[in-house]
């Protein structure tokens, strides 16, 4: 499939129809979607019936949104009024919004064209997309394996080829880890750069929509699309778009990079180790600066996470009860009963689990020795970023994941060792910043354990606060001196 800018561009000139590229979309997703399972919902009359608009409007002569005719798949916990928005659970299988959420109406209103909404873990609690009542996604570069979470169906639709960029949402890597598993370019903003309006929330302060991408290129302009003031989000931060696309190309010069010591990480696959090596001597060849720097606090960022994400979980998913939105269990024998079934009927494990564990921290006798606590390792986790770019550091360069992706099945009795794939992403949720994965290189089977093509490895790139324009230019400059772009992992 062509890039987003190029259907932009061509369907803007009126060399090809915004219906002849959707209807090619679709017929991508109706021969992909069965081997790798990234689709909940494919909207194949609703998506004729925008690509149609969209001719129509460039036929009359009307200015071209920047994304006209670009097929664009939604992460189904982002609110739609066509079709249903489930967030992958039995609580919300029958649920239809009412409303679009601010970011699916941006994107129409450049012109994108929605095909269909994509699997996640469910609310998207997971690292995997194994937790999902439509069953696993498959990695399109080796079906036995994951392809990250919790916005794994995003990260497949585009690495198969189904469209040319998604949209996910980030509450601790969940855009960034399954760019990293699949070989895309995915970006979390800076907190509060997209509006989170009609997001399903999971934890209210970490949530943050954003793009996934075969480059940066199309990242920073859906990233573009997507960001800017919104009246219904009183987080969302009074600032114009970034207009990260204007400037990808251009080099930046004076580049300083920061690598953490704990980047090092023993814990890190030796594949894992040579791109984040490849991916420094690629910028040092670029004239880059590039400094060690200490993240101490890092170690203790995926505790502090799992206080602060499930806390808040607990209390935004309280409003699930079978009365005001969701399943309602049959058969009970008085309001308490009710809730209770419906709740356990309509929840899957992992959500339970994270709920429970939220309700705990923040019990009384609990609050301050867990919640509190990790409020203030938060705080501390966010001053050691800012102290790297006080130190002149325009961005911090580090490993995505540990690991290559890992085989369906293999962690998802280990909480722990599930919880760990994202050591290098929760803490740039906990300091609100901006952060992107691109692909850095890939291991063959041997190197990979099993048999597979060649699974890609992503390194992460941090920003400053709102600095998501240096960021992009960052990222392109390592991804045009590598070329680590994918093939298509599909029959596209």
């Amino acid at each position: 499939m062509r890039s987003a800018r190029d259907i932009a561009r061509g369907v803007a000139a009126r060399e090809f129809s915004a219906e002849s590229v959707t209807r090619e979309a679709l017929g991508v997703i109706v021969r992909e979607n069965s081997r790798v399972n990234a689709f909940t919902q494919v909207f194949h009359d609703f998506a004729i019936e925008q690509a149609r608009r969209v001719d129509e409007d460039v036929a009359a002569g009307k200015p071209a949104g920047p994304l006209a005719g670009v097929p664009i798949a939604l992460k189904d916990n982002i609110c739609l009024s066509h079709g249903r928005t489930t967030c992958a659970s039995r609580m919300l299988e029958n649920y239809h919004s009412p409303f679009d959420a601010t970011a699916a109406r941006k994107l129409i209103n450049a012109g994108a064209v929605v095909v269909g909404k994509t699997n996640l873990d469910e609310f998207a609690m997971g690292s995997s997309t194994e937790h999902s009542i439509f069953g696993p996604t498959r990695n399109p570069r080796d079906v036995t394996r994951v392809p990250g979470g919790s916005s794994g169906g995003s990260a497949a639709a585009v690495a198969a080829g189904m469209v040319p960029v998604a949209i996910g949402s980030d509450t601790g890597g969940s855009i960034r880890q399954p760019a990293a598993f699949c070989g895309l370019v995915g970006v979390k903003p800076t907190y509060g750069r997209v509006s989170r309006f009609g997001l399903v929330a999971y934890a209210s302060s970490l949530d943050q929509i954003g793009p996934l991408a075969r480059d940066c290129a199309d990242a920073a302009l859906v990233l573009d699309v997507l960001c800017g003031k919104d009246d219904h989000d009183a987080t969302s931060a009074d600032l114009p778009p970034p207009a990260s696309l204007a400037n990808v190309d251009e080099v930046l010069p004076g580049l300083v990079l920061g690598v953490p010591t704990q980047a090092w990480s023993p814990a890190n696959h030796a594949g894992v180790t040579t791109a984040l090596e490849s991916s420094i001597a690629a910028y040092k060849k670029l004239g880059a600066k590039v400094i060690d720097i200490d993240l101490p606090l890092s170690d203790y960022a995926v505790a502090a996470y799992y206080i602060v994400a499930p806390a808040e979980a607990s209390s935004n998913l309280a409003r699930f009860d079978g009365v005001r939105y969701g399943r309602r269990a049959e058969g009970a024998k008085d309001l308490t009963d009710m809730l209770c079934k419906s709740r356990r009927e309509g929840f899957g494990p992992e959500v339970r689990k994270r709920i429970m564990l939220g309700t705990h921290v923040l019990s009384s006798g609990y609050y301050d020795a867990y919640y509190t606590t990790a409020l203030k390792v938060r705080r501390r986790v966010k001053d050691d970023f800012d102290a790297a770019f006080r130190a002149g550091c325009h961005a911090v360069l580090m490993p995505t994941t540990p690991g290559p992706a890992f085989a369906i099945g293999e962690k998802i009795g280990d909480a722990l060792a599930m919880y760990m794939e994202d050591v290098y992403t929760v803490g740039v949720n906990l300091a609100g910043l901006p952060a992107l994965s691109i692909p850095a290189g890939s291991m063959g089977a041997s190197a990979a354990g099993g048999a597979c093509v060649n699974l890609p490895i992503g390194v992460q790139l941090v920003g400053r606060a709102f600095d998501e324009a240096r960021l992009m230019r960052i990222a392109r400059m390592l991804e045009r001196a590598t070329d680590f772009a994918p093939a298509h992992a599909g029959g596209a």
